[in-house]
């Protein structure tokens, strides 16, 4: 029997409109809406797509959005000045920077200088001790990783107790989702193994997986063989390998895989997510839902 399908692209409509629902909520009985301000530098065609759909997202859910575009040739201290002045923006509850920057940027400085409690991607080093920690410390878990979560959650797949391997330790997707799994709390609770580049015999760790959580960056890297009958496969590698012809547009669009060789798994796992439309869409989702957090907290009603 195939395995259940995660569609990011199905709970991403469910949860922008419970955050739709929440901001009308809140604009009627505090006369306010979140604000999220996204910072370009550059016209990186990539980052001008993914602004561009972060923009259209915040409109429907009704935040003010402010998009601030800045030539590539900025100087340093001109950028660091522009995240001050949001920081000290009462109407701005979010404040993102698109990465990547030009290179005579420092990101770490610039990401450093967003005020954590704004930090609505969750990378600020205040934010990461925070989900560290845990519990009601946690104000803005990283967007992929609280995808993820909130995937497997609605999804209905247990987590307590649950052996968890996660594969990929990089500090975006890796370590948060391992740190998340393994608190204490609902969709959580689990016992968790991170395996990585280094790490002896991979095949055996992803077998013994209840939930499997996959973010190497390299296609079909999990075999079918790796995966555990009736397992909860998560794959958030979205790798491309070439190059064909959209029968709707008539244009060439990118062939994506996933990290998972996702035809032989369905037939094993017993959820697992596709690509594309699996963990994707909901990186900006959970991007909404931090910053409408955000909000709550200024409020005093988070």
């Amino acid at each position: 029997m195939a395995a259940q399908l995660i569609k990011g692209t199905e709970i991403r409509e469910e949860i922008l409109e419970e955050i739709t629902a929440e901001v009308q909520g809140i604009k009627e009985k505090h006369g306010v809406v979140p604000g999220l301000v996204t910072i370009l530098v550059g016209e990186n065609p990539a980052s001008l797509s993914y602004v561009s759909l972060k923009i259209k997202t915040a409109e429907r859910v009704g935040f003010k959005e402010v998009q601030d575009n800045q030539p590539a040739d900025i100087p340093a201290e001109d950028l660091l000045a522009l995240i001050d002045k949001y920081n000290n923006d009462n109407t701005i509850d979010g404040i993102l920077v698109q990465l990547p920057l030009p290179d005579h940027v420092d990101e770490k400085k610039v990401l450093n200088a967003i005020d954590p409690d704004k930090d609505v991607d969750g990378f600020h080093p205040v934010n990461v001790g925070r989900l560290m920690i845990g519990g009601k410390e946690v104000k803005f878990p990283p967007c992929t990783p609280a995808g993820i979560q909130e995937m497997i959650v609605r999804a209905g797949v247990p987590t307590e107790g649950a052996e968890v391997v996660v594969v990929g330790r990089s500090n975006i997707v890796g370590k948060p989702i391992a740190n998340m799994m393994l608190q204490k709390g609902p969709g959580a609770n689990s016992t968790v193994t991170v395996v990585h580049t280094r790490t002896r015999d991979m095949a055996a760790h992803c077998k013994r997986a209840d939930i499997l959580i996959v973010a190497a960056g390299v296609p079909d890297l999990v075999k079918p063989e790796w995966i555990k009958p009736g397992a909860c496969v998560i794959d958030v590698g979205v790798n491309r390998v070439g190059e064909k012809i959209s029968a709707k547009t008539g244009k060439k669009v990118a062939i994506l895989k996933g990290d998972v060789d996702f035809e032989a798994a369905k037939e094993i796992a017993g959820y697992i997510t596709p690509v594309p439309g699996g963990v994707g869409p909901m990186t900006i989702t959970m991007l909404m839902r931090n910053t409408l957090q955000s909000c709550k907290f200024k409020l005093g009603i988070a």
